[in-house]
């Protein structure tokens, strides 16, 4: 990278660093446990609330995973209105229409129920209702939104993507095929509801994909210039509970108790990441999601281990802390070899649950595109350990083709 740029990347790091010391970094309130969804009405209705848009996808309605909770909204007098068109990787339009339907039904709150693609879908359509005059491109980047969204309440149905703490969303323009984030401490939602009973269903690949999600999480936040004493913790202890219970909620699918912890891992790797920030990888993922609409997940697990090589040096001592968190036999290693074997362990991890080491969809053609996006994209807001420019993002790309 030009060295000159490379400079102002890094001051404008630390300038950002400062300024977010004085944002409200309150997390959600918790609710958790199995069959923690049922108390919710209760909740909405000691807080006022009397008529709720729940913003989910067609595939979970349709499996009835939200029967339990329409059923208690019911109980409680608590009208609600459904919107179940958000896409895998939410768009535009299905923003607008979540807002339309939000401002037609009179609506107090929004209940986002799903994994990231609803709350991504769910927290947008609220800031849109917040701020009726500023259309989604306005908002993309950094503390564009800037008003005071209707309540939210996030209820997560898959361990990873640790939306229900963040304040990302990220959103596709099905026009120009670019997948940005919209990052503002107003998203994050008001109350979390992690139930595992939520997650039995998910099939093997989803488990494994969003999971890796959470790692890569845990992973960025904790390489950057950006931690705190705060995020640090809430890393580890993220990386330490996926590792201990990723591969047994694959092969287990019923196994209540590595679901639970699944999704407290992920919940700890949003707190991580909603304060520390990301990387490339997610800057490469968003990306590759928006050309060829690949699962967020998917690109993450597959992108970590080359950003990581990538890295090289500059980690090791990051990545050799996180071996011995992982349970690896990192006796009598040096930092290198352990943080190797960190990025190896990832690689196997991947390989046990059927997850590809590379790309079958990336076309040369849109390579420089790709990787010029995800430049503007991770520079120069991202306090990554090595800035990388688009040519090596180029590279990289292109060492991840089938």
């Amino acid at each position: 990278m030009n060295k000159l740029y490379g400079a102002y990347c890094r001051t404008y790091q630390a300038a950002f660093r400062v300024a977010t010391k004085v944002l409200d970094w309150t997390g959600p309130q918790v609710v958790k446990g199995p069959g923690s969804v049922t108390k919710l009405p209760s909740l909405l209705k000691s807080q006022g609330i009397e008529n709720v848009m729940i913003v989910t996808d067609k595939v979970l309605h349709g499996l009835g995973l939200l029967d339990s909770l329409k059923a208690g909204l019911e109980s409680k007098g608590i009208n609600f209105v459904i919107y179940d068109g958000t896409q895998p990787n939410p768009t535009i339009p299905n923003v607008e229409e979540a807002k339309d339907i939000y401002i037609n039904h009179n609506c107090q709150a929004v209940i986002a129920f799903g994994g990231g693609s609803p709350m991504d879908c769910a927290k947008v359509a609220a800031a849109r209702v917040a701020a009726p005059n500023k259309q989604i491109p306005k908002m993309r980047g950094t503390l564009k939104v800037l008003a005071k969204l209707p309540p939210l309440y996030a209820i997560p149905t898959t361990a990873g993507t640790g939306s229900e703490t963040t304040l990302a969303a990220v959103i596709v323009n099905p026009d120009t095929h670019e997948k940005f984030a919209i990052n503002d401490p107003c998203l994050r939602p008001k109350v979390a509801v992690l139930d595992p009973e939520l997650t039995v269903g998910l099939p093997p690949h989803i488990t494994s994909t969003t999971g890796m999600d959470a790692l890569t999480h845990a992973v960025e936040a904790y390489i950057g210039k950006s931690n705190t004493p705060g995020t640090t913790e809430a890393a580890e202890k993220a990386v330490r509970m996926i590792f201990a219970n990723l591969e047994t909620a694959y092969n287990e699918p019923k196994n209540i108790e590595a679901r639970d912890n699944m999704l407290n891992a992920s919940f700890y790797a949003g707190i991580a990441f909603t304060q520390a920030y990301v990387g490339y990888v997610h800057a490469i993922a968003h990306n590759l999601g928006g050309f060829y609409n690949v699962p967020h997940g998917l690109a993450n697990a597959i992108i970590l281990p080359y950003v990581l090589r990538y890295y090289g040096d500059t980690i090791y001592t990051q990545l050799s802390k996180l071996a011995d968190l992982a349970g690896l036999d990192t006796n009598g290693k040096t930092d290198a070899e352990k943080a190797n074997m960190f990025i190896d362990e990832i690689c196997a991890m991947n390989e046990r649950m059927k997850i590809p080491s590379c790309f079958d969809c990336i076309k040369e053609e849109d390579i420089p595109t790709i990787a010029k996006r995800a430049m503007i994209e991770g520079n120069p807001l991202y306090p990554v350990p090595k800035l990388m420019d688009e040519a090596e993002c180029e590279r990289i790309i292109r060492s991840m083709m089938a």
